[in-house]
């Protein structure tokens, strides 16, 4: 009997499986779940494709192969068939039927868009378990996706410093030993075009050394007036299978984007109204153009030292920069609709390096299993920002919101509202241990111990200056009982831990945020396991929260306390051979309950109480319309604060239907066309404080791709 051995960082990342011997099993030992697997095996891997909608396995809460129904916490996978089926060009689009995940600031079109989830925005992004949210990135795109994972709740166990409502883990496209090219075209109504390539086979006769190759080159206009942007991306992997017990994978993306600084509408209380979806008001060419590079490295090693033990680790680089003219707003219209603007350059640079190592191993202890993972961890992130405006003065750069006249005159960049310079290093361990308590009780328990220093350089004001360390240690806990074969209860509790970057009135930096979580939830394998159904309410705390300072409303200090509770449900399934489904429900109750301005009871930002989402995708399997898939994707949100104030905007609730085709010609061919949001619906799908950023409208998509 063999048992899967995967290293704890490469996990998510590897293609590689190796299998070490089980120990005999003596009465009354209880074991953990074992696999027997070969190569050319059907069995669904950790870092691999999915069949179909529903997924049975993942690393990303646990950084080992494990099932999802037998882990003590909710996470969903968005599949790459669904990236297919819905033709997402953009993660955010495949994220909308993750269940619960909302959008938030899209920073203007230049970077990995923040989301909502459990109550809180968060933008804790990792690629193949590495941190890529770093500076302002690029988010990869949907054609180097293999599977999107949304782990709720804290994750900075394993993790790290991030936010206690969720974290996203983006599992890559891995080499294969057997050729195949696709070409990839996508076209839409509204000017969009773009080409893929995603290319892998082998490099040599024994199969020993593979690769992976996808290409994209996407520009053209949009819904919006005068906005065109360009999109061009380089991601190469390589995978070499050193030995029977050693691989050796480096992996790389290179992509620029050119976009410009969309904010969106404005939503002043001021105004007399909102401005059209597609209106426009900042400014076209050069003008407004800002270019977002980044490259990013992977170098990963994984090496079985014996049957029960594998050393896994590597090493990632980050380098990205993100420079330009842009245009903003200064202040609310004093007439209801003149906008006084800014006009602004910006270069901000980043460095990250980010070195694991870690060690996996399973052995038993009188009547227990456990599958052990610990690791040590360094990252060194270097940012550097300066940014210049023009005068703030009355009538300096205005436009009519209603009806823009672009082109004016650029004013002179008088004054430097940002001149700094910071590096944050981390020193980690970390240690977990998943245990079978007896055949139906399983538990997990882990710690995370870490060392964050941050060294802030403000080169306008050396009274900002300063150099903090501090120390966090996070916890998690959980249990997983299995009531039946197919229904399991579980409970866990989880900290999480996120340094606050800034400097105070006085000098200095600021306590850290800390959260806590609890959760309880109940997982269903339905319709003879081709159905999961998952549940699960909690209640999560965060302080140290930034709030202003009440003696200086410039500046802030963590002194800040947030809640959110709530319930949700989510789905996905492989209902029969023809039809597939995903999504979920959440219903949020975010809140601040300690600030020194806002009333406790304030909602949070772009936090629906109620919202809902699913894809359902029919294909028929035989007779004269075989390999035509419809399907039709519903999604619901209510309405959401645009700021955290007790009194802001509000972005209504709405609903959106897409509607959804494609055609397998043959096993060459298959084309798509898709009606998103059918009825037109007029909606914003997030705010960043008075910006809003207004959903696309009917929009009808196109595409072809062609494999040999």
């Amino acid at each position: 009997m063999r048992r899967s051995l995967v290293s704890l960082c490469l996990l998510p990342v590897s293609p590689t499986l190796v299998w070490a011997a089980q120990a005999p099993v003596t009465p009354g030992n209880i074991q953990l779940d074992a696999v027997n697997i070969s190569a050319d095996s059907d069995f669904e891997r950790a870092d691999g494709p999915v069949q179909g909608y529903k997924a049975t396995r993942s690393a990303s809460a646990t950084r080992t192969d494990t099932a999802l129904h037998e882990t003590p916490q909710s996470v969903s996978v968005v599949p790459r068939d669904v990236i297919e089926d819905t033709s997402s060009t953009r993660l955010q689009d495949a994220l909308d039927y993750a269940g619960g995940v909302g959008r938030a600031n899209n920073f203007g079109g230049q970077g990995l868009t923040t989301v909502t989830v459990r109550g809180f925005t968060t933008g804790e992004y990792y690629r193949n378990g590495f941190p890529i949210n770093r500076g302002y990135p690029n988010a990869p795109d949907a054609n180097t996706v293999e599977r999107l994972e949304v782990i709720r709740g804290p994750a900075s166990a394993l993790y790290g410093r991030g936010d206690p409502g969720g974290t996203f883990n983006i599992v890559s496209k891995q080499p294969q030993a057997e050729s195949k090219v696709t070409l990839g075209s996508q076209i839409d109504d509204h000017g969009l075009y773009r080409g893929t390539l995603d290319a892998t086979g082998a490099l040599n006769q024994d199969g020993s050394l593979t690769y992976r190759l996808n290409l994209l080159g996407e520009g053209g206009d949009s819904f919006r007036d005068d906005v065109e942007t360009e999109r061009y991306d380089v991601a190469p992997v390589i995978s070499w299978q050193v030995n029977d017990s050693t691989k050796i994978v480096f992996e790389g993306d290179f992509m620029r984007n050119n976009h410009p600084l969309d904010r969106g509408l404005t939503r002043y209380s001021t105004q007399s109204g909102s401005a059209s979806r597609d209106t426009y008001i900042w400014e076209t060419g050069s003008d407004n153009l800002l270019h977002n590079d980044n490259d990013m490295a992977q170098l990963r090693f994984e090496h079985q030292l014996n049957d029960d033990w594998t050393l896994g680790g590597g090493m990632q680089w980050l380098d990205g920069s993100l420079k330009g003219n842009a245009v903003e707003a200064n202040g609310a219209p004093v007439d209801g609709r003149t906008l006084q603007r800014n006009f602004n350059y910006r270069k901000l640079e980043w460095t990250d390096r980010d070195y694991q190592l870690n060690l996996t191993g399973h052995f038993d202890t009188g009547r227990f299993s456990h599958t052990l993972l610990t690791g040590i961890e360094y990252e060194d992130y270097d940012y550097n920002s300066i940014i210049q405006r023009s005068s703030a003065a009355p009538g300096t750069y205005p436009i009519d919101i209603y009806n823009p006249v672009l082109g004016q005159p650029r004013p002179p960049l008088t004054r430097t509202t940002t001149w700094d310079k910071e590096n944050l290093q981390t020193w980690a361990f970390f240690i977990q241990d998943q245990v079978a308590l007896t055949e139906r009780l399983k538990a997990l328990a882990g710690v995370r111990f870490e060392r964050f220093e941050h060294d802030y350089d403000d080169h306008i004001s050396n009274t900002r200056d300063f150099d903090n360390a501090e120390n966090g240690v996070t916890p998690r806990l959980g249990l997983i009982y299995d009531l039946t074969d197919t229904v399991a209860v579980y409970a866990n509790t989880a900290r999480s831990f996120k340094p606050n970057t800034g400097a105070a009135r006085e000098g200095g930096g600021f306590d850290p945020e800390k959260g806590k979580s609890y959760e309880l939830g109940v997982k269903w394998e339905a319709l003879d396991r081709q159905l999961s159904v998952d549940a699960a309410i909690y209640h999560i705390d965060k302080e140290n929260v930034l709030t202003r300072d009440p003696v200086d409303p410039n500046y802030s200090i963590a002194a800040g306390e947030v809640r959110s509770r709530g319930f949700d449900l989510n789905v996905a399934g492989n209902i029969t051979p023809e039809w597939r489904m995903i999504g979920g429900y959440a219903y949020v109750d975010a809140e601040v309950t300690k600030d020194n301005r806002l009333p406790s009871g304030t909602r949070l930002a772009n936090i629906p109480r109620n919202s809902f989402s699913l894809l359902n995708t029919y294909e028929f399997q035989d007779g004269f319309a075989k390999g035509l898939g419809l399907g039709v994707g519903l999604k619901y949100v209510d309405d959401r604060n645009g700021q955290t104030e007790a009194v802001t905007y509000t972005m209504d609730r709405y609903s959106v239907v897409d509607l959804l085709s494609y055609y397998k010609v043959n096993e060459h061919v298959r084309l798509n066309l898709d009606l998103k949001n059918a009825f037109n619906k007029g909606y914003d799908e997030g705010a960043f404080n008075t910006y809003a950023y207004p959903g696309a409208p009917r929009t009808v998509q196109a595409g072809v791709a062609y494999t040999f």
